[in-house]
């Protein structure tokens, strides 16, 4: 398993705190008065991007590797890779960010994988493979409507007709192979 796998815990406590700001600013939001922000170590301050030698999760190579997979003939301009890169950095600073609050409103000074599993589902809409959660999802099998089936109908039915006709078709050209074939060995 790799540095990220299932076990992997994050200590809150090594992570410096950023405090809101003192009450004679006006508060943005009611969460800003009460809310602290993990800093993680090696992140970039505000509107900067982390230096290439950092610990990145995604790089330039990966992300390469990753459009390779889709396209092998694909290559992405640089300013396009600026920017993924980008996305990247910000989506997964901002589920951190929200799975230590999840972690620190548990009471908690430890991140773990079922805080970044509650802000993936509900914010995101995302469930991660191999990172099983304590409930189990049933495959919900989508239920066909009355108006599907008769829209359905006819499609099934073309599809019939014309594997049957294929079927059909085939036998036909046996046949005629086969005549054929009987009268070359004949000569």
């Amino acid at each position: 398993m790799n540095q990220f796998g299932p076990s992997t815990l994050i200590n809150l406590s090594n992570f410096s705190s950023v405090k809101p700001e003192p009450a004679s600013t006006p508060p943005q939001s009611s969460m800003a008065n009460n809310s602290t922000v993990a800093k993680m170590p090696g992140t970039p301050s505000s509107g900067g991007r982390l230096s290439p030698e950092s610990n990145q999760i995604l790089t330039k190579k990966k992300l390469q590797d990753l459009v390779r997979e889709v396209d092998p003939n694909e290559q992405l301009d640089e300013d396009v890779e600026e920017m993924l890169l980008q996305i990247a950095d910000d989506f997964i600073e901002s589920v951190v960010t929200a799975a230590c609050q999840l972690a620190r409103h548990r009471k908690s000074n430890t991140l773990e994988v079922k805080d970044v599993q509650l802000h993936l589902e509900r914010q995101w809409n995302m469930w991660i493979p191999g990172f099983g959660s304590e409930e189990i999802r049933p495959y919900k099998k989508a239920c066909t409507t009355e108006a599907h089936k008769q829209v359905i109908a006819p499609v099934c039915k073309t599809i019939t007709l014309h594997r049957d006709e294929a079927r059909y078709n085939v036998k036909l050209k046996t046949k005629l192979f086969q005549i054929i074939r009987a009268c070359r060995s004949g000569r």
